[in-house]
C-alpha cells in the first residue's frame, strides 16, 4: 500500500471516531432535560435536579471544547509531521533503538501532559469546585501530577523497554514473550495494586471495630466469604464523591471503602454495596474479566506482530527509517476501530455482570438497601438519570440507575 494512502486512512479513522463520539454526546445532551422516570422521582428534589442539569450541561460543554482542541492539535501533529520531528530529536540523543523508543514516547507523554494539565486543572478547580465536589488543593493536584510522572517513567518506561527488547531479540515472535510478561504483570498488579500503588496517593487504614465492621463480618460469615482485609481510604481529601471497590483474590483480596461512602450511607446500605462487590467475586467476575482482557491483549499483540515490520507504517507518518515505536503509533490508530468494537463487547459483558452482582446482593442481603444506596450515590454525584441509549450502549460499563432499580425490584 502506498504510504500516502495509509496516511489518509489513518486520518479518516481519527476523524470518523471523533465525529461518532461527538454525535453520541450530542444525542445524550438532548436528553438532559428529560422528565425523571417515576421510579427515580425521589432521587432529586427540584433544586437538586436543576443543579444536576447545570452540572451535566457544564461538563458537556467543557468536554466538547477540550476534546475539539485536542483533536485539532492531534490532526496538526499528523499533518505537520510531528512524529518525524520527535523521531529526529530522539535519534539525535542516542543511536540505541531501545533508548530512542523510550525518548520518543517520553516526549509524547510530556507533550500530552502539557496540553491536558490546564484542562484537568479547570475541571478540578472550576467545575468540580463550583458544584461542591472538589476537596483537593493546588499543592495536592501538582503533587499527584509529579507522582504520576514518576510512575509513568518507572513502570511505563520499564514495561516499554522490556517490550522493545523482546522485539529486538525475537522480532516477529516478540508478541509471545510480551503477552506472557503482561499476563504475569497483570496478575501481580491485581494482587498488589492496593498495597503498592494506592498508598502513593491515598492513606488506607483498617476499618475500626464497631457496628459497621461487625455488620460486614456478619454478612461475610453468612455467605461463607473469608474476609480479613477491610480498609478505609481517604477519598475525601480530593472529592466528596463516594465509592467502594474490591481488589485482589485469594489471601490478597480486600475491600476498600471511601470515607465519603461511610459518611453518606447507613450501615445497611454500605453492607448492601459490599454484598454487590462480594457478588462479583463469588460469580468469578474478577477472574473472567482478567481472562478476557488477557486474551484480547494476546490477540492485539499477535496482529501487531504481523504488521510491525512493514516499513509502510513508518513512512505513512513521514519517517523513512522503520522503527518499532513509529510502527506502534500507526498500528494503534489503524487498530482503534477493532478496539472500539471489543470495548463495546466488554461493556456489554460488564453490564451483565453488574446485574448478576446486584441479584446476588438482593438474594443474600437486601435489595431495598442496595436500591437506597444507589439512589443516594447518584444524588450525591449529580448523576445523569436519563442518558441516551446509544451512549449507554457504547460507553457504559454499568446499567443505568433506572435499569438497575427495575431489575432489583422485579
Amino acid at each position: 500500500m502506498n504510504p500516502n494512502t495509509l496516511f489518509f486512512i489513518i486520518i479518516a479513522i481519527l476523524v470518523i471516531d471523533f465525529i461518532i463520539e461527538k454525535v453520541i454526546g450530542y444525542f445524550n445532551a438532548k436528553h438532559f432535560n428529560d422528565k425523571i422516570p417515576a421510579e427515580l422521582q425521589d432521587v432529586y428534589n427540584e433544586e437538586e435536579y436543576y443543579k444536576s442539569q447545570a452540572y451535566k450541561k457544564e461538563n458537556y460543554k467543557f468536554a466538547l471544547w477540550s476534546s475539539l482542541f485536542s483533536f485539532v492539535a492531534m490532526l496538526a501533529f499528523f499533518f505537520f509531521k510531528g512524529f518525524a520531528w520527535m523521531d529526529n530529536i530522539a535519534r539525535s540523543l542516542s543511536n540505541n533503538e531501545l533508548v530512542v523508543g523510550l525518548i520518543f514516547f517520553g516526549i509524547i507523554m510530556f507533550i500530552n501532559d502539557i496540553i491536558s494539565t490546564p484542562f484537568s486543572y479547570y475541571q478540578t478547580f472550576v467545575i468540580e469546585e463550583k458544584f461542591g465536589f472538589n476537596k483537593s488543593t493546588k499543592k495536592l493536584f501538582f503533587t499527584d501530577k509529579l507522582k504520576g510522572w514518576g510512575l509513568g517513567i518507572v513502570l511505563g518506561g520499564g514495561i516499554l523497554a522490556l517490550i522493545i527488547w523482546f522485539y529486538q531479540l525475537t522480532q516477529a515472535n516478540f508478541w509471545i514473550y510480551t503477552w506472557i510478561f503482561i499476563s504475569v504483570f497483570t496478575i501481580f498488579m491485581t494482587l498488589f495494586y492496593s498495597s503498592l500503588i494506592v498508598p502513593l496517593f491515598n492513606k488506607q487504614t483498617p476499618l475500626e471495630n464497631g457496628n459497621l465492621r461487625n455488620a460486614i463480618e456478619k454478612f461475610a460469615t453468612k455467605v461463607g466469604f473469608k474476609l480479613d482485609n477491610i480498609f478505609v481510604i481517604d477519598g475525601s481529601k480530593r472529592s466528596t464523591k463516594a465509592n467502594a471497590y474490591f481488589s485482589g483474590f485469594g489471601i490478597k483480596k480486600r475491600i476498600v471503602l471511601y470515607d465519603t461512602l461511610i459518611h453518606d450511607l447507613t450501615t445497611e446500605e454500605i453492607v448492601a454495596v459490599l454484598a454487590h462487590e462480594v457478588g462479583h467475586y463469588q460469580k468469578k467476575h474478577v477472574f473472567t474479566n482478567m481472562l478476557i482482557s488477557l486474551l484480547t491483549t494476546g490477540f492485539t499483540l499477535y496482529i501487531l506482530s504481523l504488521l510491525i515490520n512493514n516499513p509502510v507504517l513508518s513512512k505513512a507518518l513521514s519517517v523513512d527509517q522503520p522503527s518499532f515505536h513509529i510502527g506502534l503509533i500507526a498500528f494503534g490508530v489503524l487498530y482503534s476501530p477493532i478496539s472500539e468494537v471489543t470495548g463495546i463487547i466488554m461493556h456489554y459483558i460488564s453490564r451483565k455482570f453488574e446485574y448478576q452482582a446486584d441479584n446476588y446482593a438482593k438474594e443474600k442481603y437486601d435489595g431495598a438497601a442496595l436500591i437506597s444506596s444507589l439512589k443516594k450515590l447518584s444524588r450525591n454525584s449529580l448523576s445523569n438519570l436519563t442518558p441516551h441509549k446509544a451512549n449507554v450502549f457504547v460507553n457504559y460499563s454499568h446499567p443505568t440507575l433506572l435499569q438497575r432499580i427495575k431489575n432489583l425490584s422485579s
